[in-house]
């Protein structure tokens, strides 16, 4: 029988302490029956979610806050410079003020900084300047990362390829070496949109240098650059400094197979395990739910030219991806008929996902 405390007596300090600890650790520690046999019990990852998860809401950064401190959520990232009211250091100040009074924690991201990909916009003027925004940005906001994306797929049939793409960020990166590391930022490069394979984004952040750039990893588009995102994340754990994930769906279509993102555990993606790995690797890096669901992309590798686009794609990794395609089924699509449709449906998936991760895999150290 477990030994009590006697509590006809006060409370002695020892007592006082030794219940705290265990309240602590209950709400930190990962139960042993979300683990498998034999793994130690190990801190909580922490959990939480990315503003693109909610976009249709149009919600600027106060606002995001509010809804993450209702979530109870250990980490906010912000993944779009248009989320901030004013860029001023001032303003961003107060912000991560607030966090911290919150318990949240916050992270930075923002969008293209390869000057020759089709999506790249001068709107933050040249990549360099774009890159040192963010950069100072980050440090204000107390961010220790900078989201940023090299591109799309499209990409990958510019001239040159995504290798040519690749140098050009590079020397993008290279040129605020020395202010990212000034400022005590990583630079996380995300694998966005089907651009770069995982082994791709690896040889950039290497190129570029691991002491001042890293990765945002993303596991529903590594199924879109037709790999496994477990496979995809034993190449990139390493460099992880950032998150956003989702679930997906991948099944066999009449040209190829076709990708549908899902709230996390209602695709065919074993997070499980993902998620043991995860914590083994990078346990320190908040898992951000960026969920995007509603429509499926198709991917035609069974005609003669799509491969041309992937000139050094490996046959054991798209083995992988075809297993998942093996294990899956097809989804229905959604169409909104109003806005607050769409904005419903948005906030739904992302908090029925949030409670997935806290209730079946464990996550997340706020009560």
């Amino acid at each position: 029988m477990e030994e009590r405390p006697d509590q006809s007596r006060p409370c002695s300090r020892r007592d006082f302490l030794r219940a705290t600890l265990a309240a602590t650790a209950a709400g930190w520690i990962v139960p042993r029956s979300h683990l498998s046999a034999g793994a130690a019990e190990r801190p909580r990852l922490k959990l939480g979610f990315d503003n693109f998860a909610v976009r249709a809401m149009g919600w600027k950064a106060p606002q995001l806050l509010d809804y993450a401190a209702k979530l109870k959520v250990d980490s906010l990232f912000i993944s779009d410079l248009d989320a901030f009211e004013s860029h001023d250091s001032p303003y961003l100040r107060e912000l991560r003020a607030r966090a911290r009074d919150l318990g949240i924690e916050l992270y930075l991201g923002t969008w293209s900084i390869c000057p020759s990909s089709r999506v790249f916009r001068d709107r933050w003027g040249t990549a360099e300047e774009h890159l040192a925004l963010g950069i100072r940005m980050a440090r204000d906001l107390g961010s220790p990362v900078l989201r940023v994306v090299l591109g799309t797929l499209e990409d990958r049939r510019t001239p040159g390829g995504i290798e040519a793409r690749m140098a050009d960020t590079v020397r993008v990166l290279q040129s605020c070496r020395s202010r990212a590391l000034d400022a005590g930022i990583r630079i996380a490069v995300e694998n966005h949109a089907g651009d770069m394979q995982a082994r791709e984004l690896a040889d950039l952040v290497e190129a570029a240098g691991t002491d001042y750039v890293g990765v945002n990893f993303d596991s529903g588009n590594a199924c879109w650059t037709l790999e496994d995102p477990l496979r995809s994340f034993e190449v990139l754990g390493r460099h992880t400094v950032c998150t956003s994930l989702r679930d997906a769906m991948v099944w066999e279509s009449e040209k190829g197979a076709k990708v549908q993102w899902t709230a996390m555990g209602e695709g065919c993606l074993d997070l499980k395990t993902f998620f043991e790995r995860f914590a083994q690797t990078c346990p320190e890096v908040p898992v951000h739910i960026e969920t995007i669901s509603g429509f499926a992309r198709e991917f035609p590798y069974l005609e003669a030219d799509f491969w041309d686009a992937y000139p050094k794609a490996r046959a054991s990794d798209f083995a992988a991806f075809l297993a998942l395609a093996k294990r899956g089924r097809p989804l229905p699509t959604r169409r909104f008929a109003r806005p607050d449709e769409e904005q419903a449906y948005q906030r739904e998936e992302l908090e029925r996902s949030l409670r997935y991760c806290r209730e079946v895999l464990g996550m997340g150290r706020r009560s």
